[in-house]
């Protein structure tokens, strides 16, 4: 009986979550197996996250390369060929798979927020280039969703260079950011998320690589 234990197959997998955590699928506590079909990590995952409108999001992964994949919903992990000989452990990555026209229009909330720290992870990445005047908008959003109001008694000065929001993060953006903080008092973190989808939906790059799909006023981005 030791021997037939020790034989059965065992998967390990981490999926990194957009809020940087990790959410860790195995065979022992999911029953996720290298024949489960795509569609059920991917249904293991939106759960967790409590997303409803899941069309949205994907799993990526990246194989030895570091050429990115989506994970198919249609296809066992075992049928990914590139995913299976970079673990175990194996990594996805969740994220906007499509990116909403207008953002601002989504539904639930817990969407919104989905998209706000993906959108907030392009511009760090490099992947959505922003003028100097609308990063310091949208990082002053992403600091009241964070902080809540700007205190004085609370918030030093330097209080900013603690977080990044752009590649390369220099002093006088972090000035520029604080001082917009001073100013959007009031907002609820949904409040200041939205605003900040608001201002990047306008930016010439948001979504990186955009083509229209399917009839979803949807846009792909790879």
């Amino acid at each position: 009986m030791g021997c037939f234990c020790a034989v059965q197959e065992e998967f390990y997998c981490e999926v990194l979550l957009l809020d940087e955590t990790k959410l860790t699928l195995t065979t022992q506590q999911q029953g996720i197996k290298k024949s489960t079909k795509g569609s059920v990590v991917l249904d293991y995952v939106f759960s967790h996250v409590n997303l409803a409108e899941t069309d949205y999001f994907g799993l990526r992964y990246c194989d030895r390369s570091h050429q990115t994949y989506w994970l198919d919903p249609s296809k066992t992990l075992a049928e990914h060929k590139d995913l299976i000989t970079t673990g175990p452990p194996y990594t996805l990555y969740f994220g906007v798979k499509f990116y909403a026209e207008d953002p601002c229009k989504l539904k639930e909330e817990i969407t919104r927020y989905q998209f706000f720290l993906q959108v907030k992870q392009d511009v760090l990445q490099g992947r959505l280039p922003c003028p100097f005047n609308i990063s310091a908008q949208l990082a002053a959003y992403a600091i009241q969703s964070e902080l809540g109001d700007y205190d004085p008694y609370k918030h030093m000065a330097g209080y900013v260079s603690e977080y990044r929001f752009v590649p390369d993060q220099k002093e006088e953006l972090e000035e520029a950011i604080e001082q917009i903080h001073k100013t959007i008092t009031g907002q609820v973190p949904s409040e200041a998320e939205l605003n900040y989808l608001g201002i990047a939906k306008t930016l010439e790059m948001y979504g990186v690589d955009l083509h229209p799909v399917f009839a979803k006023d949807h846009k792909s981005a790879f």
